[in-house]
């Protein structure tokens, strides 16, 4: 008896390990995208400020945005694809929703907003 209830609990572990697999992502757009601006603050100088999306194959990623050389803000979001537009999400922030498409142009492929703003090149 004891070696039918081990032979069934051997049989349930490899069963529930079994069907407990991630599928794999392979989305085109995980991986680093940044921007840059650079804005007059005064006529002494220059204010330059840098964003960076990180995106992961959980649907999820990190989100920066630098200030000069300070970090100004370091947040988490989540990302889904759906008939090739990226919704961006960012919980907990008054940062609204982006809607991007990836584009790919002779400078490099980027994440173009609906209206057809650059959100970010691939870095």
């Amino acid at each position: 008896m004891k070696k039918l209830i081990s032979l069934m609990a051997i049989l349930a572990i490899i069963f529930a390990s079994n069907c407990s697999r991630i599928p794999e992502n392979n989305d085109p757009v995980i991986g680093i995208w940044s921007r840059v601006e650079t804005q007059n603050i005064s006529d002494a100088g220059k204010q330059t400020i840098r964003e960076e999306w990180i995106f992961n194959d959980a649907y999820l990623g990190r989100y920066h945005r630098y200030n000069g050389s300070g970090l100004e803000i370091k947040t988490d979001f989540g990302w889904e694809q759906v008939d090739g537009i990226y919704t961006i999400k960012y919980p907990g922030l008054d940062i609204p929703n982006h809607y991007v498409s990836m584009e790919e142009t002779a400078e490099g492929v980027m994440l173009q907003e609906r209206d057809g703003n650059v959100l970010a090149h691939r870095e």
